[in-house]
Parts: C-alpha cells; sequence; structure tokens
C-alpha cells in the first residue's frame, strides 16, 4: 500500500475543540497576569497609560479577549490543517511560529515607549508559545488512529 492509499487519522472533534477552549481560558488568564505583572511590578505602560491604574482601561479585557480568540483561531486552523492535509502538524508549527512572530513585531509599529514595546513583544511571545504548544498537543492527543487494512504482498504466502 503507497502512502497515497494510507487512511487519513480520523479527528475527535469534541476532545480536539475543548482543549481549545481551555488553551483559551489559559491564553486569557497569561494575558491578564502578564499586564498585571508588567504594570504593577515594573510600572511598564502596557496598552494604556500609566494614569489609568493597574488594571489599565478596556484594553486588558480586550487583550485577554483576543488572546483567547487567538487560542480559538488556532484550534480551528489545527482542525482543518489535520483532515485536509499531509503531515499537518509540521504546517501547523510553521504557522503558529509566523503569526507568533508578527506578534512579536506589532508593538514596534506603534509610538508607544521602548520599554512597553519590548514588554509587549515578549508577552505575545509567551503568548504565542503557550496557545501553540497546547493546541498541538490537543491536536495530536485527538487523533484516532484507522488501522490499515492487511493486504496480501505480490506473491503468494509460502507455509512451512
Amino acid at each position: 500500500m503507497t502512502a497515497m492509499n494510507e487512511p487519513r487519522p480520523a479527528v475527535n472533534a469534541g476532545k480536539l475543540w475543548s482543549g481549545g477552549a481551555a488553551t483559551a481560558a489559559v491564553a486569557a488568564l497569561i494575558a491578564i497576569a502578564g499586564i498585571l505583572f508588567g504594570r504593577g511590578l515594573f510600572d511598564i505602560d502596557v496598552l494604556a497609560p500609566k494614569g489609568e491604574g493597574t488594571w489599565g482601561d478596556a484594553s486588558t479585557g480586550w487583550y485577554a479577549f483576543g488572546a483567547a480568540m487567538a487560542a480559538l483561531v488556532v484550534t480551528g486552523l489545527a482542525h482543518v490543517l489535520l483532515v485536509t492535509t499531509p503531515r499537518p502538524m509540521r504546517f501547523f508549527g510553521w504557522v503558529v511560529a509566523l503569526g507568533t512572530v508578527v506578534a512579536m513585531l506589532a508593538p514596534f509599529v506603534t509610538d508607544a515607549s521602548l520599554g512597553s514595546r519590548l514588554y509587549t513583544a515578549g508577552l505575545n511571545m509567551i503568548l504565542g508559545i503557550a496557545i501553540g504548544s497546547l493546541v498541538a498537543g490537543v491536536a495530536k492527543s485527538s487523533l484516532i488512529r484507522v488501522a490499515r487494512p492487511q493486504t496480501p504482498g505480490p506473491y503468494p504466502r509460502t507455509y512451512s
């Protein structure tokens, strides 16, 4: 049997998406903890001016919401790749890595202070690593291996 004729593994969608929802919760909490850590401990302007206080303004909630949505989008990407592409986890890794790099570079197109841009880029890196690794683990564990049918070789079996 050639590689093209091998059955594709099935995906346990419930397991994949429940893991994706858990990853979304973790990502939102990482974002909130990261913002509180930066503002409260280092007095760095993360997403809002210092005058807004440790909790900041609505941008804190939106940042956490965005992190959670990113986790769900990445889960959807993993699902699509698992059912449509060869070597899906290799493509998944590349997409997540490049998306993380873009998220890390995004703060540098703003006019915020250098400290704020560096901290936000670091927070985005931590979020990308967390989301990518958690969803990758869930995606691999959600695969259902399909047994390959036994086909006889080109020659009859000899019995002794």
